[in-house]
């Protein structure tokens, strides 16, 4: 599979939980990460899912400026939408094959903070103004 954000290749990565085993895709070069339809919630609470975000975060932040990408499996635009609890969070997904997450953001996807919440909080002020 192609990164639908720098085209680079991409490696499956497979985590054993004990629902079973959860394998996702990482771009060799940006290291964004590609869930298949369920994944991203699965591994969410995983402890052991802590390392399959290892991306630079400011790589990501400059990723996270491209929206208009395709599915990497049936090629189609994808939706560009935000995390309903961390509002800053920002990525794209495709209703029926998954969601793509650029690095550092399934990192901060996985633990809501104090300081989440306020940034959030900032970000819709800042949105309605």
């Amino acid at each position: 599979m192609q990164c639908p954000k720098c085209n680079s290749s991409m490696q499956e990565h497979t985590l054993s939980t004990l629902e079973g085993n959860v394998t996702v895709d990482r771009c060799d070069a940006c290291k964004g990460l590609w869930f298949d339809i369920g994944e991203a919630e699965a591994l969410k609470k995983k402890w052991m899912s802590d390392h399959v975000d290892s991306g630079d975060p400011n790589v990501g932040k400059e990723q996270n400026k491209i929206r208009d990408i395709n599915c990497p499996r049936c090629d189609k635009p994808m939706e560009k939408l935000t995390d309903p609890l961390q509002t800053h969070i920002e990525y794209e997904a495709c209703s029926d094959h998954g969601m793509y997450l650029d690095a550092g953001e399934f990192t901060d996807y996985k633990y809501e903070t104090l300081m989440d919440i306020f940034r959030d909080f900032i970000f819709m002020i800042k949105k309605k103004g």
